[in-house]
């Protein structure tokens, strides 16, 4: 037996713990690479579905949750509520009274523009200028019945997010994408059409 002989099997080994040592250490620097390309915990939730449990909303009363930084109106309305909405002289105020202009999903394209008719979904942004409105469970001095109300120029919507004619705003509010995963819990961000 040769002396270099004897040191085969430990230069094999020697080998062979370097290339696992380097090649652990190079996996090592790439998943920190690789986790730097997915989007922060912050730019996730911004976009994220918001789960909603609407068992606790009274009739007659509404929840503004906030989704993708706008502020979403969940509304449990009455059966008055519903009357009103039902009503043919109530349509004929309406400037879009069958949401012509495309601002909801087709499963919204209904005289209630919701999935079900005593809950509304929608961002609570005026169509005019982008102001908040306010909701007037009362009415007004003009509107008897429940409603939106911009109190920046006035522009009036109905408690399923129709404009009324006469206003500035020129458009129904938006009805974002929204599902049921059971009775009483609203997802507010997804629905059945985009997962």
């Amino acid at each position: 037996m040769k002396m270099n002989d004897a040191n085969v099997p430990r230069r094999r080994f020697l080998i062979a713990a370097t290339s696992f040592v380097a090649g652990a250490g190079v996996a090592g620097a790439t998943i920190p690479f690789i986790n730097s390309w997915n989007p922060s915990a912050r730019a996730r939730a911004v976009g994220a579905p918001v789960k909603i449990d609407i068992s606790k909303i009274e009739p007659g009363a509404m929840i503004t949750v906030a989704w993708q930084g706008k502020p979403v109106w969940v509304l449990r309305r009455t059966s008055e509520n519903l009357d009103n909405l039902r009503e043919a002289t109530h349509r004929e105020e309406l400037r879009d009274p069958d949401s012509e202009i495309n601002q909801q999903a087709d499963y919204a394209r209904n005289e209630y523009r919701s999935i079900r008719e005593d809950i509304l979904v929608a961002v609570g942004i005026c169509t005019h200028l982008g102001c908040i409105p306010n909701y007037e469970p009362e009415g007004t001095e003009e509107i008897k019945h429940a409603l939106f109300f911009c109190p920046c120029h006035g522009s009036k919507f109905d408690l399923a997010g129709r404009v009324y004619k006469n206003v500035p705003a020129p458009t129904n509010l938006i009805i974002p994408p929204h599902q049921y995963l059971g009775n009483n819990v609203l997802e507010i961000g997804t629905d059945a059409t985009t997962g």
